[in-house]
């Protein structure tokens, strides 16, 4: 089996696993998952989504949050860590947006990347669960998954991983593959306890689970 091959397996089977799997950040509007994603770093998208509903309490959209003080901003998402560069990061993100683009996000993915605080993972996320183009998010479970499976070889590199992946990824399944592989490696595939393969949909098709 190529690679290729069984990334379309891979695919098709988690599209069985989890249907609706989508991203478990809580938005309605661009400018939000563009907030959210930034808080995220090194904290966990359920904290993520309460810290937000005061933060969108005080500040409903871009020109209020790009006029805001830094340190009410920093005051609100302290809890979810690393609050003075998150801060920071958001302020001049929304500033942007209000003085470049008429308080809209951007959906080139080019520009997204000039935005402060927006890395690839970030600008991928923006460009497939927004603007529903195609996209290659390489969280840590992305990164995990793909070289256990065999769809990667020994890199934890993000951009090698997303680089490799769009070889053998149709760009239009991308963004919801990379969603399931969330799912599945909270569910399943986890990091901090041996990988329950017993009950894998995968197993058979998994290069780990074949010499293990």
């Amino acid at each position: 089996m190529t690679k290729k091959q069984r990334a379309l397996e891979v695919i098709e089977r988690l599209k069985v696993q989890y249907p609706d799997a989508g991203c478990s950040l809580d938005y309605n509007e661009a400018w939000k998952l563009l907030v959210s994603v930034r808080l995220a770093a090194q904290c966990t998208d359920a904290r993520v989504n309460i810290v937000v509903e005061k933060l969108y309490e005080k500040f409903p959209d871009v020109h209020a949050l790009a006029e805001a003080p830094v340190e009410e901003i920093e005051e609100i998402v302290r809890p979810c860590g690393l609050g003075k560069s998150k801060a920071r990061d958001i302020s001049a993100c929304m500033k942007i947006l209000k003085e470049e683009y008429g308080g809209e996000v951007p959906d080139d993915f080019q520009k997204l990347l000039k935005l402060p605080g927006v890395g690839r993972k970030s600008a991928n996320l923006i460009m497939g669960d927004v603007f529903h183009k195609p996209a290659i998010v390489t969280d840590t479970h992305c990164i995990r998954l793909c070289n256990r499976i065999g769809l990667v070889e020994g890199t934890k590199d993000p951009k090698k991983v997303e680089m490799a992946l769009w070889e053998i990824i149709p760009g239009e399944e991308g963004s919801d593959f990379c969603h399931r592989l969330v799912y599945h490696g909270r569910e399943v595939c986890t990091a901090r306890t041996k990988p329950h393969c017993d009950r894998c949909c995968l197993m058979d098709i998994c290069r780990q689970a074949g010499i293990s």
